[in-house]
């Protein structure tokens, strides 16, 4: 086949995954100098999340001491190495060419133990990143302790619990009676959690993206249409690789993942940045298929939509400086509230406890909409600031008010993931007539009604 969309042939070739391949250029998600200076409050942070967090950082200290011990053998070293050429130099100078000989022959010496000291320097740096990658951040203080999703706080909840005809029917009952999704056509196609949406499904996906894009626009974010599959750096650099590993879609011959949300393409858009303080903050928004290999639990948790290997998701995120970050998290969830307020949907917002939240995460809050049918909340987004933790993997940088570059905090949210937007939306909207459309939904549907055909 030739012509534009004609395919070569591609080498096949083992390799080793390029976040391990770099480690000595990328560098942990935090800071040794913060685990270092101050042990006490990243000991208390830590055991929000109800893990070992002494032991964690007494291994951190115990490495970076080695680490530190190892430099400090090879600067004496190097410096010995310094003198003796200077000193080879004066002999010569001064026509004392055999004692100028014995130095040089103790310089070669000298060179073989610095090349011993720099490979013990290297095994040393190795086995604290290694380390640190298994650190995960630290919680704010505000962040609530606890270790499940019941430790969780409810900060607010907005919008009636709308009462249902008799005879309702939850969401996947609906799609298949309305011919707005199959799964069955997804198994045939791919495999379990892979949905079809046909006619008015189809229309209000494309219809809620759409709105979902004007919105974030209006509010000052820039539009990215970014790659839906990023090399191992960039999973690494925003902490999927390798706390997610096993989540995601990995296509081995040429080491390239699917994504499982546009943060990762976006926030990488900033790798190895340094950005001026005027430029901030950075607003981008993407929607992107999202690819996430997680099958989660069993019954009702996962049936429908309610869990699903891919699913369409408008993603909002922001480069701030670190004075401005919390600031921007409540902005951020103010606009995801005015997008559940426009779809008249029932929500709630959750602040999440430290054994709750991601990896990556400083504080998470989740918002929750009512699905009605099945009697309970799905979560349709989270929004978190990760302080530093990101930028210190990405080398993502801004230039302060005293010229000097320093790591710029990251935070992302979801605005919003579409599947259980619709299961919500369908469950909560049906009536005797048919499925009514939200007014905010109906410039971008085409129609206020999805009918039986």
């Amino acid at each position: 086949m030739g012509g534009e969309g004609a395919w070569g042939a591609l080498p096949i070739e083992p390799r080793t995954p390029a976040y391990l391949r770099t480690f000595n250029r990328t560098k942990p998600m935090l800071e040794t100098a913060y685990l270092r200076n101050h042990p006490d409050e990243a000991r208390k942070r830590l055991a929000k999340r109800n893990i070992d967090a002494e032991g964690l950082l007494a291994h951190a200290a115990e490495l970076d001491g080695q680490r530190r011990t190892a430099q400090q053998a090879l600067d004496n070293e190097l410096a010995a190495m310094n003198d003796q050429a200077r000193a080879v130099g004066e002999l010569m100078k001064a026509g004392k060419r055999e004692e100028a000989e014995a130095a040089k022959a103790r310089s070669a010496a000298l060179k073989e133990t610095i090349t011993g000291l720099k490979e013990a320097l290297a095994t040393a740096e190795k086995a604290l990143d290694e380390h640190l990658w298994t650190i995960p951040n630290t919680p704010q203080e505000r962040v609530p302790s606890g270790k499940t999703p019941e430790d969780n706080v409810t900060v607010m909840q907005q919008g009636n619990i709308p009462e249902l005809p008799a005879g309702a029917k939850p969401h996947w009952d609906l799609g298949a009676e309305y011919g707005l999704f199959s799964l069955e056509d997804g198994v045939k196609l791919t495999g379990a959690g892979f949905p079809v949406y046909h006619g008015q499904g189809a229309k209000l996906q494309r219809a809620l993206i759409a709105f979902f894009l004007d919105r974030a626009i209006a509010a000052g974010y820039a539009e990215v249409m970014p790659p839906l599959m990023v090399n191992a750096d960039s999973a690494f650099a925003t902490g999927q690789l390798p706390d997610k590993e096993g989540q995601m879609y990995h296509a081995t011959a040429d080491d390239l993942y699917l994504i499982p949300t546009a943060e990762v393409p976006i926030t990488n858009l900033f790798r190895d940045t340094i950005v001026e303080a005027a430029q901030l903050p950075i607003k981008r928004v993407g929607h992107t298929p999202c690819f996430r290999r997680e099958a989660g639990s069993y019954g009702k948790d996962v049936r429908g939509l309610n869990r699903v290997h891919q699913f369409d998701k408008v993603e909002i995120v922001r480069i701030e400086a670190p004075a401005d970050s919390n600031a921007a998290l409540d902005e951020m969830v103010d606009h995801v509230k005015g997008l559940l307020d426009a779809l008249e949907l029932p929500y709630r917002q959750l602040l999440l406890c430290g054994g709750d939240m991601g990896f990556t995460s400083a504080i998470t809050y989740d918002m929750e909409v009512y699905a009605a049918a099945q009697g309970r909340w799905l979560e349709v987004s989270s929004i978190s600031n990760f302080e530093t933790y990101q930028s210190n993997r990405l080398k993502l940088r801004y230039r302060g008010t005293d010229k000097k570059p320093h790591l710029a905090h990251t935070l992302n949210g979801s605005a919003l993931a579409l599947a259980r937007i619709v299961a919500a939306l369908l469950e909560n909207n049906q009536t005797p007539g048919g499925i009514r459309i939200p007014k905010a939904l109906e410039p971008y549907t085409g129609f206020a009604m999805i009918v039986k055909k």
